[in-house]
């Protein structure tokens, strides 16, 4: 007979220590499988060597050898379309249950249900656990139980709530003896998912007491380079958010805090407001006629509009898989307003290419740039990409790392004069509001 086992589904978090779901899993009664799947569906549509599928791998190499050495396990690792996996699963071994952690993004739904739907006509239950955020879904709303659609008061009420509630952490790496005995389990190398390792390489958190103390200070200035590059591993949860919580709370940085936050308060949006995925959250701005000129969007991608802030934020992406957070929000702002060029295509390029990509931060943060989210700048603030250097890189050490041609007859004149694109956008925006 078949001895029955619990599964624990590795998706967005990828660690041992505080992870909920792996929690209860290992508390179930049950030994525990743990297994990632390779999504098929996700990874088909990915470069060979995108640096997020070479970090996810990493990241399960290092869960993998912890597991062997300190606990004779491991984790099998598949790669293809989950339901295909998991039906594999149902016929070769005796399930009792499957664990595993929340994920709210459109297709992460859509696989659930999906498998949610199989298991249960197997007569096995699918259990998810809250685990990558603090609040969801409608923990953090107004009164009325509606959602908050401008930040700050989601953010005093979101730490009402906080400080009314202890902060619980999950020992989830107390209860490793859990897990089945097997060192041997499926395992795969990049080449065999179709991936080569990429030459960019997700930074390593640096996430110190000193960091969170002078982040208010210094967030703003992208030579320094002094932000805590949290963002992949949020995102794929090599670290806890209760921890990364803990943390900024002790060092008593309310900044710093606040960004945390507002990754939820875009979680929150994109869960209540699916459609604004591909659709601006005020309708009216969909009404925008974009120029959308491809020539220009290139030029922009690959930083050589002539404006030596943009393209130094363009060419830090395109080389690192990051672009300081300042940044972001000048080229942002001028693919929508000095080019006219629609948000959805800088969303996808941003996707496509930055290593911290989280769908409804990102989807957020095109849309506060474009004026047509929520909570967004007014369409009417346009961001000086020249007057913006003299406020955060007066020195120049930014531009001259990343753009070390700007002072070249080789380097290309504007590709729009400032002045023209600001009165054009206006024109354009307000024929589109009226």
């Amino acid at each position: 007979m078949k001895q029955s086992v619990a599964i624990f589904w590795f998706r967005r978090d990828l660690r041992l220590d505080d992870n909920v779901g792996l929690y209860h899993a290992l508390n179930s009664g049950h030994r525990v499988l743990p297994i990632f799947i390779f999504d098929k569906n996700i990874l088909d549509k990915l470069p060979q060597d995108d640096a997020r599928v070479s970090f996810i791998h990493d990241s399960l190499k290092v869960i993998q050898n912890k597991l062997r050495e300190k606990h004779g396990s491991s984790i099998a690792i598949f790669y293809g379309k989950p339901q295909d996996i998991f039906k594999e699963l149902i016929s070769s071994k005796s399930i009792s249950e499957v664990y595993t952690n929340h994920d709210f993004e459109p297709y992460a739904q859509e696989r659930d249900s999906s498998i949610k739907a199989l298991l249960l006509q197997h007569q096995i239950s699918f259990n998810t656990f809250k685990d990558h955020v603090i609040y969801e879904k409608d923990d953090v709303v107004k009164n009325d139980g509606k959602p908050y659609l401008v930040y700050t008061p989601y953010m005093k009420r979101w730490k009402a709530k906080f400080s009314e509630e202890p902060l619980a952490f999950f020992n989830s790496e107390d209860h490793l003896g859990n897990l089945i005995r097997d060192k041997y389990l499926p395992d795969l190398e990049l080449s065999e998912i179709g991936f080569t390792m990429s030459s960019q390489k997700v930074k390593p958190l640096t996430v110190s007491p000193t960091l969170i103390q002078q982040y208010e200070a210094t967030r703003n200035f992208p030579a320094l380079d002094n932000t805590s590059r949290l963002g992949p591993h949020l995102r794929f949860g090599t670290i806890s958010i209760r921890k990364m919580i803990d943390k900024a709370t002790a060092e008593q940085n309310e900044i710093f805090w606040q960004e945390l936050i507002w990754r939820e308060f875009f979680m929150q949006i994109l869960w209540h407001f699916p459609h604004t995925v591909d659709r601006s959250f005020k309708p009216q701005y969909d009404r925008i006629e974009w120029r959308n000129n491809e020539e220009e969007f290139e030029l922009w991608c690959q930083g050589k509009t002539g404006y030596p802030f943009v393209d130094a934020g363009m060419r830090q992406l395109n080389e690192t898989g990051f672009m300081h957070n300042r940044v972001r929000m000048l080229v942002g702002s001028f693919l929508c307003k000095h080019l006219l060029i629609d948000w959805r295509w800088g969303e996808a390029y941003f996707a496509e290419k930055l290593h911290d990509y989280e769908m409804a931060s990102n989807i957020g943060n095109w849309q506060w740039v474009a004026g047509c989210g929520v909570d967004a700048a007014p369409y009417f603030r346009i961001f000086n990409p020249t007057t913006q250097i003299e406020k955060f890189d007066k020195r120049l050490e930014y531009i001259k790392k990343w753009v070390p041609d700007f002072q070249e007859l080789t380097y290309p004149q504007p590709i729009v004069d400032h002045k023209m694109a600001r009165e054009r956008c206006l024109k354009v925006y307000k024929e589109a509001l009226n």
